[in-house]
């Protein structure tokens, strides 16, 4: 086997940038709504290329979904979340809760996040401050 010669190879250390210039997102959240624009733009034709944004972010949009993915196949997350996670990505807004037609979707979508948090951070893909637990619904227990 030859090696190449050395005018033949690809660099791409012009698409790469300083890690200080990086700039991670505050959430999950944030991240996916980043992800699905960017999948819905390659689906409309677009071509996703490294270091031409506005913000340099520490990932690619396939490293969020690859995310997911492994979720999926570790059965942490299944079908009804990513299917919540599309419809909602790609509106670019998530589910509210206090709207009782989204209140289903709202739980899958925090389900979703909640487990899609950690690895993302793990990765440097999302460092904002870790989300705070909402808060809970008190029933109130009948004493005898």
């Amino acid at each position: 086997m030859t090696r190449p010669t050395s005018g033949t190879l690809r660099t791409t250390a012009a698409t790469l940038s300083s890690l200080d210039k990086v700039q991670p997102f505050q959430s999950a959240d944030e991240a996916w709504f980043w992800t699905m624009s960017a999948l819905v733009a390659r689906r409309d034709g677009a071509r996703i290329v490294s270091g031409r944004g506005l913000v340099s972010r520490p990932c690619e949009p396939d490293d969020v979904v690859k995310c997911l993915d492994r979720l999926y196949r570790q059965r942490r997350i299944d079908l009804a979340h990513a299917r919540i996670l599309r419809i909602w990505g790609e509106r670019g807004v998530a589910p509210d809760p206090t709207v009782l037609r989204e209140r289903g979707d709202h739980r899958l979508w925090r389900e979703a996040m909640d487990r899609m948090e950690w690895p993302l951070r793990l990765k440097g893909i999302v460092s904002g401050p870790a989300a705070a637990p909402e808060p809970g619904e008190v029933v109130p227990f009948r004493t005898a």
